[in-house]
């Protein structure tokens, strides 16, 4: 039998499930590797008690006959999501040391389904950055090349799989948070349409952006993460879509080309028109990335699909509207965090404005003030109309693009970032050189599409073995199954997502 720490979700939970280890012994296990690994910066707490509580009561749900795809397994949860076993920082010193007195409706429904948490996991403050270096309690650290960044903002999640430090984890995805840093540490990631999974409980940073998604080693493992964590939540949250939630795993097992003339067990993808954005493959996108982003799109076309030119004209863009919407939400979301309703209070201070000017300017970090600074002057008098309106309406174009693309082909494919992660530290005096990372996810989220991170391959140098690369896949609204099926076929061809980086 593998190594506990070797294996992908569905594996643990048929081990668990055939009692060839419990739920506790693999929680046990996994949590002594976390603490063995803590020099990566992937946690940010932990609770021993509350993890093993949770390990037995799944062991005793299993010993009673219940079965299903996450009963036992261990999992982590992005420090955006508020737990009450956890504290739940957000990443900030503003909230050091929060416990909530409710879980997110993620959390829920993934503890619900039997997952046992971990802890919780290292992502840059409010979620805001790329590089994992934002985070208030250091940097996570890249398994594959400690010295270079995980991505971010779920840079922790993203780092504790692909380090084997356990089979998958939550993370959100606002401008692409979830596929590049799935990209730089080559795992697989999607995030899911706008509104598909419930923000309720999730720390707000842009909310017509932010949406939770889910980080394993496989395509499979993230449909039964995925499977677990959909569904509506009207109640709680206005922005959660009225669609009933869908058995992703179960659909895994239809091929693509099921019911279409062509399809075989060795061309599954037949039928399937895969768009590529000509403005994802012109200057600015490095040489080693694009080299195995093209060599996974042959291997595409072996599985039968068909590869389509399409265009995506308003992709340049995307940077400049989205760092205009996403500045303004987070400075109207960030203001309850004043020292008197939440977060830090200053120690000392002459009378109230000060008590505020000082709490804030102490907890938040640079990268938090500067986004707040943006977002409140484009809300201000006299800029509204010239800045945030005008943001909006090309967003509306944006989506547009999108919807001429889709009457061309049913999925659009593409590098997930322009590079390979960068060294630590590299562009921290240069915002604008980090938000360029996300050039190819942006115009996705600016649009509330699914997409995914697929691991297609290495570029780059780091220590010696090369630095990951990830193909994105994006569909049409609701479209996650096709998306996770066209990701499972091509790994059932390839074997990127099974490599481990060096010593783990």
């Amino acid at each position: 039998m593998k190594a506990l720490h070797e294996m992908g979700v569905a594996e643990l939970a048929q081990a668990i499930a055939d009692k060839k280890t419990s739920s506790a012994e693999a929680t046990q296990h996994l949590l002594a590797r976390a603490k063995q690994h803590q020099a990566l910066g992937a946690y940010l707490s932990f609770n021993e008690e509350a993890s093993l509580a949770q390990a037995r009561a799944a062991d005793e749900r299993l010993a009673a006959g219940e079965r299903t795809p996450l009963l036992g397994v261990p999992i982590a949860h992005k420090d955006i999501f508020v737990t009450r076993d956890f504290p739940s920082t957000a990443g900030s010193k503003m909230l050091e040391g929060y416990q909530s007195p409710f879980d997110a409706t993620v959390v829920t429904k993934l503890a619900q389904a039997g997952a046992v948490s971990l802890g919780k996991l290292n992502c840059d403050e409010f979620a805001m950055g790329g590089s994992n270096q934002n985070s208030a309690y250091g940097p996570a650290h890249n398994p594959w090349d400690t010295t270079r960044v995980p991505g971010g903002s779920s840079g922790g999640t993203a780092v504790a799989v692909a380090a084997r430090l356990l089979p998958a984890a939550t993370g959100t995805d606002t401008g692409g948070s979830i596929r590049q840093p799935a990209s730089f540490c080559g795992v697989t990631g999607i995030k899911p349409t706008y509104g598909r999974c419930s923000r309720y409980g999730m720390v707000a940073f842009a909310s017509s952006l932010d949406q939770a998604g889910a980080m394993a080693r496989s395509a499979a493992d993230c449909a039964t993460l995925l499977t677990a964590m959909a569904g509506p939540d009207i109640d709680r949250d206005s922005t959660s879509l009225e669609h009933p939630a869908e058995d992703y795993g179960r659909l895994l097992g239809k091929t693509w080309g099921e019911g279409r003339e062509g399809a075989t067990a060795a061309q599954p993808l037949k039928g399937l028109r895969i768009g590529l954005p000509k403005e994802f493959f012109g200057e600015g996108v490095a040489a080693d990335v694009l080299a195995p982003v093209r060599a996974a799109l042959t291997e595409y076309e072996k599985l039968g699909a068909t590869l389509v030119e399409v265009s995506l004209p308003r992709t340049e863009l995307a940077i400049p509207v989205y760092y205009i919407i996403a500045p303004a939400e987070a400075s109207s979301n960030l203001s309850r965090f004043d020292g008197v309703k939440f977060g830090h209070r200053a120690a000392k201070y002459d009378d109230l404005l000060d008590m505020y000017k000082k709490s804030r300017s102490e907890a938040f970090g640079p990268e938090v003030q500067r986004r707040i600074m943006i977002g409140t002057y484009v809300l201000s008098h006299g800029y509204y109309d010239a800045y945030y309106l005008k943001a909006q309406q090309i967003r509306r174009l944006i989506a547009q693009d999108f919807q001429q693309a889709f009457t061309q082909c049913d999925l659009i494919a593409g590098p997930a970032a322009p590079t390979v992660a960068w060294a630590i530290g590299e562009k921290a005096d240069d915002p604008v050189a980090n938000y360029l990372a996300d050039i190819f996810t942006l115009p996705g989220s600016l649009a509330g599409l699914p997409g995914m991170s697929v691991p297609a391959g290495f570029g780059g140098s780091g220590a010696g073995q090369g630095l990951p690369v990830g193909l994105q896949l994006m569909g049409n609204y609701l479209k996650e199954a096709e998306l996770l099926q066209a990701a499972h076929a091509f790994q059932q061809a390839t074997d990127w997502h099974t490599r481990a980086p060096a010593g783990f």
